[in-house]
């Protein structure tokens, strides 16, 4: 951002008497004053240069516009081309019949935030600091479409911002600027009359449903901006839709009202289901992001359920509309659109909601995309890719090589079939840390290979667990016992800690606990955990 336009925005926001003793200023403002101070710093202390922006070319690449659009919470099974039984998602469909499905795709960290800092970085969240939904990107941080830009890319950003949630400050990287404070709001909430977007710096009055009025504005991006250069352009949708608390528009309210929701297998509070399962899971399921006690209320969790696959609905049409505007004005052969969800979504799996585990249901995602000349219509691609990867393919599709950097690497080619399944990468990392306000969930780190899942608990007792993912795909048998696997455990655990220790990552930044966070439970909820009986003697360690 440029240094002197925030200087501009403080002085014409901000004023102080210093001839009496009255302090002109609202404890908001305080607080917008300390965003845009913050701003400030980061823009003074670490500007990234022309030379740093500039990245080498590859060989023979011919440089395509890109669309990325974004939902929030969408896990990787509602989709009815997957076989969902009642969701609508023709759009999506249409992507995965049009060009690439991406089965196995997942997020490095389940929470908004620090996935989203992923994307933009191509960074695992050790390395990119953004640790939870409360901190923003450390100074000096390059978020790719920077690179776009020195490219000679125009670039939009339209959406949930969220890294730092108290601004909602242009950020470096983006031409073009929409985007609203912390979560926003599906409608424009009564009880804050001074509710606004940010566009381009300025505060504009939210109108409507936010998923169709941020399609809205990227649409007349693409049409007064793109439309009139002869420039190539990135254009990202990152849309609220479908974060609970759910609410659809109103042209979909109710559509799903009569549907019955999936109830996994694992959802039953049961002996079978907790056995040989970690204590932390077994409480949960009593907590904040529990089934017992869901959002400290009386929830119904399937009637969210609808809620939530009913606003699915109009971020299916945002794709819908964005692709038909692609095609009717001559873009559509020569852009890749990529849809992607930030993290996956507990539906009652081990009797919990919600995201933040390393569970199958939590860090999968929706992928799927369109490369016209390059991805052939139908093609899966089985490999495990992940949101740190999506960065490194976009500058691929623009011609860029992958700056040093970044963990990811781009799937372009692999997904073109000119990449050799055996040099993709073996294994992904997943990694959450423990955050004050929900305190259910520990701090986790795991390991996943195509068929096993390593999963390791850090500052809890507890314990941790290994999954053949060919052989129970639900996660219902915790393998840490079996004798047979106790020499794949040992090799899993000391390569988890070879790639933490490598990236001077093995160990665990937290920020300010403000408070207790969201600890209580019900009363005749589910009861308390009990120790395993692999843990239990009589008198002394010996068995």
């Amino acid at each position: 951002m440029d240094v002197v336009l925030i200087f501009r925005r403080i002085d014409r926001k901000f004023r102080f008497d210093f001839t009496n003793d009255q302090q002109i200023i609202t404890t908001g403002e305080l607080m917008r004053l300390i965003s845009l101070m913050c701003l400030l710093f980061i823009a003074i202390l670490s500007p990234a240069s022309a030379a740093d922006l500039k990245l080498d070319k590859i060989e023979g690449a011919k440089p395509k516009n890109v669309v990325f659009i974004l939902a929030d919470d969408h896990r990787y099974d509602v989709m009815s081309f997957v076989g969902h039984p009642w969701v609508e998602t023709p759009a999506m469909d249409a992507l995965a019949k049009d060009g690439v499905y991406f089965k196995n795709a997942m997020v490095t960290t389940s929470l908004c935030s620090p996935s989203r800092a992923s994307i933009l970085t191509g960074q695992y969240m050790h390395n990119h600091g953004v640790v939870d939904n409360n901190v923003s990107a450390k100074p000096g941080t390059i978020f790719f479409p920077q690179y776009l830009q020195a490219a000679g890319y125009q670039t939009g950003f339209f959406g949930k911002w969220h890294m730092g949630g108290h601004s909602d400050d242009p950020r470096p990287g983006f031409d073009k600027w929409v985007s609203f404070r912390g979560q926003g709001h599906y409608y424009p909430p009564e009880h804050l009359k001074n509710w606004s977007l940010n566009v381009d710096g300025k505060s504009v009055p939210q109108k409507g449903y936010i998923t169709d009025e941020l399609t809205d504005y990227a649409i007349n991006w693409l049409n007064e901006s793109v439309k009139p250069k002869d420039k190539p352009f990135f254009m990202y949708l990152s849309h609220k839709g479908v974060h609970g608390m759910f609410h659809p528009a109103e042209r979909h309210a109710g559509r799903y009202k009569d549907k019955a929701m999936p109830i996994p297998k694992t959802m039953a509070n049961t002996s079978d289901n907790y056995f040989n399962k970690p204590m932390w899971l077994k409480n949960q399921r009593n907590s904040w992001h529990g089934v017992d006690f869901a959002y400290h209320q009386d929830t119904d969790i399937e009637e969210h359920y609808r809620l939530y696959c009913e606003a699915l609905l109009s971020v299916d049409e945002s794709i819908a509309r964005v692709r038909k505007w692609l095609d009717e004005n001559g873009y559509g052969e020569n852009t890749m659109i990529l849809y992607m969800g930030d993290n996956g979504f507990q539906w009652g799996e081990h009797g919990l909601i919600d995201k933040r585990t390393a569970y199958e249901a939590s860090i999968r995602v929706p992928l799927v995309g369109v490369c016209p000349g390059l991805w052939k219509p139908g093609t899966v691609v089985n490999e495990v890719v992940a949101n740190i990867d999506i960065a490194p393919t976009i500058l691929a599709a623009a011609g860029l090589k992958t700056p040093s950097q970044m963990d990811g690497q781009s799937f372009l080619q692999l997904a073109a079939g000119n990449m050799p399944a055996s040099d993709w990468r073996k294994n992904s990392l997943y990694e959450y840390y423990w955050e004050f306000n929900f305190p259910q969930t520990p701090t986790t780190f795991a390991l996943r290979t195509p068929r096993y899942k390593f999963i390791q608990y850090h500052g809890i007792w507890d314990l941790d667990e290994l999954y053949d993912l060919e052989q129970d795909p639900h996660e219902e048998n915790n393998l840490i016992f079996e004798k047979e696997q106790q020499a794949r455990i040992q090799k899993m655990r000391a390569d988890l800690h070879a790639i933490l220790e490598k990236s001077d990552a093995n160990r665990v930044p937290f920020s300010h606990k403000r408070r207790m966070g969201a600890n209580l439970r019900l009363k005749n909820g589910a009861e308390p955990a009990q120790f395993p009986p692999q843990l239990m003697r009589e008198k002394n360690a010996q068995k």
